[in-house]
């Protein structure tokens, strides 16, 4: 198959404007609206709700509140946090109850009609105050190995400090939406934007008191989700469902994109504190490191985004000496959640700062030290938690990126620049990223797929995964085209759901196209034994003479023939080995087979083997493998305005052997523009009460064309060694987000040359605002005296 031709399954569609999405799916007669009543509270306690003005409203129907669910709590991990509150507010824009009209705007100004009694608490709005105050979920996390204490205490050089790195919000350009159809016999279909279909499924039905099984969950894609929508779209799902089932009428809720930012969590803000000892080569001895993240108001997935943080605090770089330790914060904002990286940026960025900070320390190039550190080949190749770095490619990644870059000539000439530029400094970075490729919580990791092969030879897969926009649904197809050996456009990947693919875990953790394509192709495995068995048969007769199933002449029943393994799938033909002369299309096989009662359809389930970590020991393997690559990256910083621009970005990754090229460059490019966003300009605002003042496009900088690199070269490596994911490929929606330490490790450089100190409290992410404030720290700490 040539895979070059397999082109993004909605490419056609999203260019002719026919891609749908919830939002677009046509109205029904009779149809409703959703509006949400939020609490206008950080945190107090709900004493009164009115909503008689809303229902005295023309066109509005309804009005339902926590005792109309049959269950009101939930969560993706522990079931802490209420659909509807009834008695305690945690986050200003918390649920409270749900109106129902028959238009949008009717719904929204019927939900603000709504009388509010409230009783306010003060809130906890900031990380370190909650460290402070010890307001933490309970069971924190730990990773040691060595004897960190006596390492630190018998090193000459050590160093000390704190790290904040920001959240960032998810931007999708899809808001939360759902439909809901109430179906017969008290069944519910709905249609949502979520990336993890069987969790909207199950609370929906919990929530209502119904079975699994009376509930279905399609999605057809999402416009964006990037975490956002793996467990938060759960909660509307369900609110939706309320109003469906209680009156008896399709409802449909869709947030606008202020609702979307103002009530949904975020990707978690890191404050830690560290010390680090290291020899005066750069190579570090020890790292004592405590992290806590910001879980909001309730859990939701901020126990796992820790863990994933605490095993990436090491990135590409050998610890023989390690305590890392976990703890979850609780504050009064709306419960952080997944987003792309799950925790492993924010342990990432840590570690690249502390290496900043080492380089400037001891008057070195920062890439020297992070070459000198990197994990090895035969020695120094474990984690803290005792996996083996296995097809360890890091050493060679460097040296080829170091040279392709020209990274030591430009280093030599930004630092000549910068000695008569005082205006406008530049700075470079070489960071390297090790991700890890699986869930973390080992159940999590299976898949399954249904496969059906029609009589004309079209193909229909149907799997667990979801798609918004990263490609899975093409390489899934390629991945089956290629089982077959037919023409990618043979092959069509449905919408997916829960009634077809029961119990699957979240499109998440780049493991979309790993597990849920191994499932695909198992299923095609299925069908090609008794198909090959049957082309065996048929083509071993001379041509003139093969059997016409037809006529019903022959009854075949030689699933084992002898020349079953000369069959050769290809070129949307089928033949033996030797004799491509005479054989047939792959059409006219599979119409063969269906005559003879041949299976055609096959079900195919994976489980991704040889993982396991033990979370009290603090050790296991709990990764398949490790996606790795490099990023070199040059900026500009201007010392007069703060604004900061990328000259020019040079990204090496290995996905040992990709399944389809373009989905990759895609994912690389758009997951480390993405990343810079989060590392330079995205910043949350709140004001004193919680109440998110970043939430629109007008106040809220995701990155435009201005900041993407005015030079931008991305190269993969094939790694030929065999490994067990799925047709040699590696995961690749995440790890290049993590590249972004590069540009922002870069804008410290320049300010370290720029200040002559080490900048140790540069936070992330690196606004124009915090850039000034390094240079120009009296000024800043004269005017904030004043506020």
């Amino acid at each position: 198959m040539d895979k070059s031709k397999a082109f993004h399954d909605s490419a056609l569609t999203h260019v002719t404007g026919e891609s749908l999405y919830v939002e677009d799916i046509p109205p029904v007669h009779g149809e409703c609206f959703v509006g949400v009543v939020v609490s206008p509270i950080a945190k107090g306690q709900l004493l009164a709700l009115d909503p008689s003005a809303a229902l005295n409203l023309e066109g509005v129907y309804g009005f339902f509140t926590a005792k109309d669910l049959k269950v009101n709590q939930w969560g993706p991990i522990l079931h802490d946090q209420p659909l509807l509150v009834d008695d305690r507010i945690e986050y200003l824009g918390e649920p409270l109850a749900i109106v129902v009209a028959d238009t949008p705007h009717l719904a929204r100004q019927a939900a603000a009609l709504v009388e509010v009694k409230v009783k306010a608490d003060q809130a906890i709005l900031d990380i370190v105050a909650a460290k402070a105050e010890k307001h933490f979920y309970p069971s924190p996390m730990l990773i040691e190995r060595g004897d960190v204490d006596q390492q630190i205490e018998d090193a000459k050089n050590v160093l000390e400090g704190s790290f904040y790195t920001g959240g960032q919000e998810h931007f999708y350009l899809e808001s939360q939406s759902v439909i809901v159809y109430p179906q017969e016999g008290g069944d519910i279909l709905v249609h949502s934007s979520t990336q993890h279909p069987s969790e909207v499924q199950h609370t929906v039905a919990h929530a209502l008191g119904l079975g699994y099984s009376q509930v279905v969950c399609e999605v057809k894609r999402m416009g964006g989700a990037f975490g956002g929508k793996e467990s938060q779209s759960t909660h509307f799902a369900v609110l939706c469902a309320l109003a469906a089932k209680k009156l008896g009428r399709v409802c449909r809720l869709h947030l606008s994109k202020d609702e979307d930012m103002a009530w949904t969590g975020k990707r978690h803000a890191f404050h830690n504190d560290y010390k680090v000892a290291f020899e005066d080569d750069g190579v570090i001895r020890a790292l004592d490191i405590q992290l806590y993240n910001d879980g909001g108001a309730y859990l939701d997935l901020s126990a796992p985004i820790l863990q994933r943080a605490m095993l990436h605090v090491d990135n590409a770089y050998y610890l023989e000496h390690a305590r890392i330790k976990g703890t979850v914060c609780k504050t009064n904002y709306p419960p952080n959640t997944a987003f792309r990286g799950f925790g492993g940026p924010q342990g990432v960025m840590q570690i690249e700062s502390i290496i900043e900070d080492i380089a400037f320390a001891l008057k070195m190039d920062a890439a020297d030290v992070r070459r000198r550190n990197l994990y090895g080949i035969e020695s120094r190749n474990t984690t803290p938690y005792e996996q083996k770095v296995e097809n360890n490619l890091l050493p060679e990644l460097f040296d080829q990126i170091m040279e392709s870059s020209d990274y030591k000539q430009r280093r030599a000439a930004i630092e000549t620049h910068n000695q008569t530029n005082p205006d406008v400094v530049r700075g470079i970075a070489l960071t390297p990223v090790k991700f890890g490729i699986s869930f973390t919580v080992k159940f999590l990791n299976q898949g399954n797929a249904l496969v059906n092969v029609h009589r004309d030879g079209t193909i229909q897969v149907s799997t667990g995964a979801t798609e918004m926009g990263q490609g899975v649904n093409t390489k899934i197809a390629v991945i089956v085209a290629e089982a077959f050996g037919v023409s990618y456009d043979r092959v069509k990947v449905m919408t997916t759901s829960t009634e077809k693919n029961h119990n699957t875990s979240a499109t998440a953790a780049s493991s979309g196209s790993d597990i849920n394509g191994y499932a695909a192709l198992i299923a095609c495995e299925n069908i090609l034994k008794p198909l090959t068995g049957y082309a065996a048969y048929y083509l071993s007769h001379p041509v003139d003479q093969r059997p016409n199933p037809i006529l019903e002449l022959h009854d075949y029943d030689e699933p084992d023939h002898p020349r079953a393994s000369d069959v050769i799938f290809e070129n949307d033909q089928v033949y033996l080995k030797g004799e491509s002369n005479k054989g047939v299309s792959f059409a006219h096989l599979v119409d063969c087979a269906y005559h003879n009662r041949v299976s055609l359809g096959a079900y195919g389930h994976y489980k991704t083997k040889d993982i396991h970590y033990d979370r009290q020991a603090g050790r296991g393997q709990p990764f398949l493998y490790y996606t790795q690559g490099m990023a070199v990256t040059e900026v500009r910083v201007d010392t007069l305005t703060g604004d900061v621009k990328m000259d020019r970005v040079d990204i090496l990754m290995e996905l040992g052997r990709s399944i389809q090229e373009g989905i990759d460059y895609g994912q690389i490019a758009g997951g480390f523009i993405q990343g810079c966003g989060w590392a330079i300009s995205e910043e949350l605002v709140y004001d004193q009460d919680g109440r998110l003042l970043s939430h629109s496009p007008t106040t809220y900088k995701i990155p435009n064309i201005q900041d993407t690199p005015r030079e931008f070269h991305i190269k993969l490596v094939e790694n030929p060694t065999k490994h067990s994911s799925v047709k040699g490929s590696k995961a690749v929606g995440e790890p290049p987000f993590l590249l972004c330490a590069s540009p922002w490790a870069a804008i410290k450089n320049a300010l370290q040359q720029k200040t002559g100190s080490s900048v140790s409290g540069f936070k992330l992410p690196a606004t124009a605002e915090e850039v000034l404030r390094q240079i120009y720290p009296a000024a800043f700490e004269e005017s904030e005296s004043r506020l």
